[in-house]
């Protein structure tokens, strides 16, 4: 027999999971959508749009995106590619659309700076349009997203908006692992609670960010974030700071992207998420345990209850993997994974382990966080 005490506190503990896991289902619910609009007849007119896309070596993903860009509904876009040293054929992809589609050489990185924020600085300065719309290579848009981005951004006030496309999953770990990286991101973040105005949550999603230019300038662009890999969530926490107003949907229809194309690039991207350019292995070691605790200890309590006999700790321990493997099924669901991928998170989990433990090693040896081809010094 076990000790009732023991028993009551396993019973108390699953409880605390079962609320846990319920978290990043709450803020599931809560991320608002954004569907395209209909367009204004007539059509009112708008403020230039300007498009910056930072490349470095996206020759495959470059022509989708551009011939995507130039299908829009919207009269007023420019459109710069700045960039960062490619070797692949990117520059032919986008001189076959000049003059629609302008070409930037960037300049030297500077020290201290991130390739990616440079390239976007850079572009920024190149362009003159009301509105900045910063875009990762590799999103390909529906006809009315901008034009329905820039009208949700008038109709609710915002200085910055911002939607998470539709994920394309290809592979078994792509499959495996995405559908949990997403609730990663929604419980980490609170992301929806971006767009309550007195929250302290603040985030923006660097593959699609719309900003005002005048107060993108105001608050120094990506120069005030410049040494930081997760420069989408510095600049929306700026934005944040300074009372300006937010907004984030999940806009599945509008765009659609390919995070990573392969396992390598899936673990070095996760890796580098972990904690950016700022280190801090405490914080490190508290991610490991929530992984742990969270996700793989409670099933153990099922098969520690067959084996003890305890028919509280087999219904506890029923209920939570009812409760775990359900709950991942319904995220793999949603986020465009077949369902049976759910089923694998403890796999998922595992993935996300390794490139926690791989990135404290790494911030403990002082080692650099390295990405696209070049590594970036790490900062307390």
């Amino acid at each position: 027999m076990l000790p009732v005490l023991l028993v009551v506190l396993l019973v108390a503990a699953s409880i605390a999971v079962l609320l846990g896991q319920g978290v990043a289902i709450l803020l599931a619910y809560e991320m608002p959508r954004l569907d395209a609009a209909p367009p204004e007849r007539p059509a009112r007119p708008r403020g230039r749009v300007s498009v910056v896309i930072a490349a470095r070596n996206e020759g495959a993903e470059l022509p989708g995106t551009l011939d995507a860009l130039l299908l829009q509904d919207y009269p007023e876009l420019e459109v710069v590619v700045v960039d960062g040293g490619s070797t692949d054929g990117s520059r032919t992809e986008v001189d076959r659309r000049a003059p629609r589609v302008r070409w930037i050489d960037e300049p030297p990185l500077p020290p201290g700076w991130v390739g990616k924020n440079w390239a976007c600085s850079v572009g920024a300065q190149a362009t003159d349009g009301e509105w900045l719309l910063f875009l990762d290579a590799d999103v390909r848009l529906a006809p009315a997203t901008v034009r329905t981005t820039v009208e949700w951004a008038e109709r609710e006030g915002a200085e910055l908006a911002t939607i998470a496309p539709r994920l394309e999953m290809v592979g078994f770990w792509e499959r495996t692992v995405l559908p949990f990286y997403v609730q990663m991101v929604l419980t980490t973040f609170r992301s929806p609670h971006t767009n309550r105005d007195r929250s302290k949550s603040a985030m923006a999603n660097g593959q699609y960010w719309l900003v005002r230019r005048v107060d993108y300038r105001a608050l120094g662009g990506h120069e005030a974030v410049r040494a930081q890999i997760l420069e989408d969530v510095a600049i929306a926490r700026r934005f944040r700071a300074a009372g300006k107003r937010l907004r984030l949907a999940w806009a599945p229809d509008l765009a659609t992207t390919r995070m990573y194309t392969d396992r390598r690039e899936l673990f070095e991207g996760l890796a580098k998420n972990v904690h950016g350019t700022r280190f801090s292995a405490a914080r490190q070691v508290g991610l490991l345990a929530f992984l742990v605790g969270l996700f793989w200890l409670p099933l153990g309590l099922l098969p520690f209850g067959i084996v003890t006999g305890s028919v509280p700790l087999v219904l506890c321990g029923a209920l939570l993997y009812v409760a775990l493997f359900g709950k991942h099924v319904a995220f793999a669901r949603t986020t465009g994974a077949p369902a049976a991928y759910g089923l694998l998170y403890p796999v998922a989990v595992g993935f996300y382990v390794a490139a926690v433990l791989t990135s404290l090693v790494r911030g403990l040896r002082g080692r650099g966080v390295p990405w696209k081809g070049r590594t970036y010094p790490l900062r307390p």
